[in-house]
C-alpha cells in the first residue's frame, strides 16, 4: 500500500510539473546579473529582458547581484526555486571561478540547467606602437629572443580574462610574459597606451578606440573566426597558433531541475530573438556576437571550458584576489 501510495505521489508531481510548464510563463521573470550595472552582461540581459516581456507579455526584469566575480549572484540563483522564474544571465568567470577560489558555495555544473549561449565578445591583441612587432608570430619570436627578459602586459587583475588569455597564448607557444595586474581594464589601457607595459589582450569595445587613433597597434583577434566588426585582423589560430581560443561569452542558464519543457521553451524563444537582425546590429555596435544553439551544446562548452581554464589558472599558479 505504501509503495502504491508513493508511485501516486509521483505521478501527482509529475502532471503538476508537466501542467507549470505547459502555462510557463503565467507570471514575471527575474533575470539575475551576477555584474554591476552598465557592462556588458548588464547589456545584453536587459536586451532579452525586452524582447521576452515582448514575445510572453509578462514582465521580465534585471536585477544586479554583483560580487565576488559573479559569485553572489550564481549563488542566489542555485539556491532559487527551480520553476523558470529566476534565471542567470552568466559570464566566462562561470567557468573559471572553480579553478580560482578555494571554496565554491555550489557546484558549478550540477546546480544549474542550461538554456542558451548568448553571444561573444572576442579580444584583440595589441601591442604599444613601440614594441617593433606587425603579427603574432613576430611577437612569440621576439618574447623568446628577450626570454631572460620577458615582455611585460598588463590586464584587469588576477584572473580576470585578460590575465587569462595571455596565459593560454604563453602556454601554446611555450614563451614567457610578466604579468602586470591593474585593478580593472580602464587603468590596464591607460599604462599600455603610456608605453609603460607591451602587450594586452582587450576585448574589441575597449581596445578599438586606441587602435583606430594608432596609439595601440592590433595583431590579432582571439575568437575561433575572424571578428565582423574586424574582420581584416587574423584569429591567433591562422597566426600559426592551432587550437587558441579566448573569448569572453555569455550564456542564460537556470537552477538545476527546472523543467525540461521550460528550458526547451526558453532555449526556443532566446534563439527567436537572438535571429532577430535588429537585436544582432544592436548588439554588435557593443562588440558582441550573438551566438546560440541547444542546451546540450552550451553544457558540452561549460564542461570543456572549465577543465581547460583549469589546466591554465593552475600552470599559472593565479588565485582569486
Amino acid at each position: 500500500m505504501n509503495i502504491a501510495r508513493g508511485w501516486v505521489g509521483v505521478f501527482l508531481l509529475l502532471i503538476v510539473t508537466y501542467c507549470c510548464a505547459q502555462s510557463y510563463p503565467s507570471r514575471g521573470i527575474r533575470i539575475i546579473v551576477p555584474a554591476t550595472p552598465g557592462g556588458g552582461t548588464d547589456l545584453l540581459a536587459r536586451q532579452i529582458s525586452v524582447k521576452l516581456t515582448d514575445t510572453y507579455s509578462q514582465q521580465v526584469i534585471v536585477e544586479n547581484r554583483a560580487g565576488g566575480g559573479g559569485i553572489i549572484g550564481s549563488d542566489y540563483v542555485a539556491r532559487s526555486a527551480p520553476d523558470g522564474y529566476t534565471l542567470l544571465m552568466a559570464f566566462t568567470s562561470h567557468v573559471t571561478n572553480p579553478s580560482l577560489y578555494q571554496k565554491m558555495p555550489y557546484d558549478t555544473v550540477n546546480d544549474f540547467a542550461s538554456i542558451s549561449l548568448i553571444a561573444v565578445i572576442p579580444s584583440i591583441v595589441v601591442v604599444h606602437p613601440a614594441v617593433p612587432v606587425s603579427s603574432i608570430k613576430e611577437l612569440l619570436a621576439l618574447s623568446k629572443r628577450y626570454r631572460d627578459q620577458p615582455l611585460t602586459y598588463s590586464s584587469a587583475g588576477i584572473g580576470s580574462a585578460s590575465h587569462l588569455a595571455v596565459e593560454l597564448l604563453a602556454h601554446l607557444s611555450g614563451t614567457r610574459f610578466t604579468h602586470i595586474p591593474y585593478k580593472g581594464t580602464s587603468p590596464a589601457l591607460v599604462d599600455i597606451v603610456s608605453g609603460h607595459v607591451s602587450l594586452m589582450i582587450g576585448v574589441i569595445p575597449s581596445t578599438l578606440p586606441y587602435i583606430k587613433t594608432n596609439r595601440l597597434k592590433a595583431l590579432a583577434v582571439t575568437s575561433a573566426q575572424r571578428s565582423k566588426i574586424v574582420p581584416e585582423l587574423p584569429t591567433i589560430d591562422e597566426s600559426g597558433m592551432p587550437g587558441y581560443e579566448s573569448a569572453a561569452w555569455f550564456a542564460l542558464l537556470a537552477p538545476t531541475k527546472t523543467a525540461e519543457q521550460i528550458i526547451a521553451k526558453l532555449n526556443v524563444d532566446v534563439r527567436r530573438i537572438l535571429n532577430s537582425p535588429e537585436v544582432r546590429e544592436k548588439l554588435l555596435t557593443q562588440g558582441a556576437e550573438l551566438q546560440s544553439g541547444s542546451a546540450a551544446d552550451l553544457d558540452r562548452r561549460i564542461r570543456n571550458e572549465i577543465e581547460k581554464w583549469g589546466k591554465i589558472i593552475r600552470s599559472s599558479g593565479a588565485r582569486a584576489e
